[in-house]
C-alpha cells in the first residue's frame, strides 16, 4: 500500500454481511419448533437420565459437531464424537445428535440406524426436515433453515464477487455451517442455565494437556 492509499473497508463490510446472513437464519420462518429449544430439551433430558451424548457429522458440519461435543463435556455431560477411539457403545438412554444439512448423507444415515438399533434416541439437525431420512431415522428434528449444498444459489456464470464488494455471499454450505456454530453457542448458554452450570465449573473441566 502506498503512502497515499487508505485501508480498504472491504474486510469489515464482508464481516458485517456474513454476520447478517447468519443472523437471518434465526429469523427465517419455519413450521418447526426453534432448533435451540429442541436441542436444549433433548440434551437436558439425556443429562437427567444419565445418558451419554454422541455427536456426528461429516465435513465442515462434523467440525462444528466436534466443537459442540467439547462444550457439552465442559457442561458435565458424558459426550463423545462418533468415530473417536475412546467412544463407548451406544445403548438405551443415550442420545445421538447428528447433522445432515442437505437432508441426507449415506454415512450419517447408517450411523443413525446403528444408534436406533442399539436403543439410543436420535436427534437430527438439518436444513431439509421434510425428507425421507428425518422421518425414517430421527426421533426429534431440529430445523436450521439455512442454505446448504442442496440449494446453493451460486451465480450461473460462476463469477466471483468483485474485490471490495460488500455483497459477499457465503458459498456452498457455509451459511448452514456458520449458523451451526452460532446455534451451538446459544444452546450451550441456555443449557448451562438449565443444568445450573457456572463458567467456573465449565472451565474446571477444560483439559490441562495443552
Amino acid at each position: 500500500m502506498s503512502g497515499g492509499d487508505t485501508p480498504s473497508s472491504a474486510p469489515a463490510d464482508d464481516a458485517s454481511a456474513i454476520c447478517a446472513q447468519i443472523a437471518s437464519v434465526f429469523s427465517a420462518p419455519s413450521t418447526h419448533p426453534a432448533a435451540c429449544s429442541v436441542l436444549v430439551a433433548e440434551l437436558a433430558a439425556a443429562a437427567s437420565r444419565g445418558g451419554r451424548v454422541f455427536v456426528h457429522g461429516v465435513g465442515r458440519e462434523g467440525l462444528m459437531m466436534r466443537a459442540l461435543c467439547m462444550r457439552l463435556a465442559h457442561l458435565g455431560l458424558h459426550a463423545h464424537c462418533v468415530g473417536d477411539v475412546t467412544a463407548p457403545p451406544a445403548s438405551p438412554g443415550d442420545l445421538l445428535v447428528a447433522s445432515a444439512g442437505p437432508g441426507a448423507f449415506s454415512t450419517v444415515d447408517a450411523i443413525c440406524g446403528v444408534a436406533r438399533g442399539a436403543g439410543a434416541r436420535v436427534l437430527l439437525l438439518t436444513a431439509q426436515p421434510e425428507g425421507d431420512f428425518p422421518r425414517r431415522q430421527a426421533d426429534a428434528v431440529a430445523h436450521l433453515p439455512a442454505q446448504t449444498m442442496a440449494d446453493d444459489q451460486d451465480e450461473e456464470d460462476g463469477a466471483a464477487p468483485a474485490q471490495g464488494s460488500s455483497q459477499a455471499k457465503l458459498p456452498m454450505g457455509s451459511l448452514y455451517e456458520g449458523a451451526m456454530f452460532v446455534l451451538f453457542e446459544m444452546v450451550v448458554l441456555e443449557l448451562a442455565r438449565v443444568l445450573g452450570q457456572s463458567p467456573a465449573q465449565m472451565r474446571a473441566r477444560h483439559t490441562n494437556l495443552e
